[in-house]
């Protein structure tokens, strides 16, 4: 049986998420492709935390550790009245997925964002991945609004 919940992101959470990471990386990252490694700052994710500024929300199927959401919650660079909610990373092993577990990831994330009294919630996906995460993020209330353009550059 799915659940998806709001939990907090600590030293706890975060090695349960620790294994599927590498998988998430292997799938999606455009990083890899640049040979460059995951490596992330885990203690500055702990500290944002402690801050209030991260929404984590975890997809379990029968208590384990399916999917999740995590994103970043803080007065916007441009606009400082505007409290906006930016995911950083989203995630459903591809083994689960169908089953409507990343509509529950968004439904849920919307529900804190909202509890927060976030104005803004953003959401960005691999153009490559379009044509999967599009259509669940449209029908989760979501439009397209910017395209990004990335290019690695070499080290000399």
């Amino acid at each position: 049986m799915l659940s998806v919940q709001i939990e907090p992101l600590n030293e706890i959470t975060l090695a349960e998420v620790q294994p599927l990471l590498p998988g998430h990386y292997d799938e999606l990252s455009e990083h890899k492709e640049a040979g460059i490694p995951l490596d992330p700052q885990f203690g500055l994710y702990l500290a944002r935390s402690s801050a209030g500024q991260v929404i984590y929300v975890t997809l379990r199927e029968d208590g384990d550790l399916i999917g999740y959401l995590v994103s970043f919650i803080v007065p916007g660079m441009h606009y400082q009245g505007c409290l906006t909610a930016t995911t950083d990373i989203f995630y459903v092993t591809p083994d689960l997925r169908g089953l409507h577990g990343g509509s529950l990831l968004f439904e849920a994330w919307k529900k804190e964002c909202k509890r927060r009294g976030a104005n803004l919630m953003q959401i960005g996906i691999k153009t490559r991945h379009a044509k999967y995460a599009g259509p669940l993020l449209e029908a989760a209330g979501f439009k397209a609004t910017e395209l990004m353009f990335w290019q690695f550059l070499d080290k000399e």
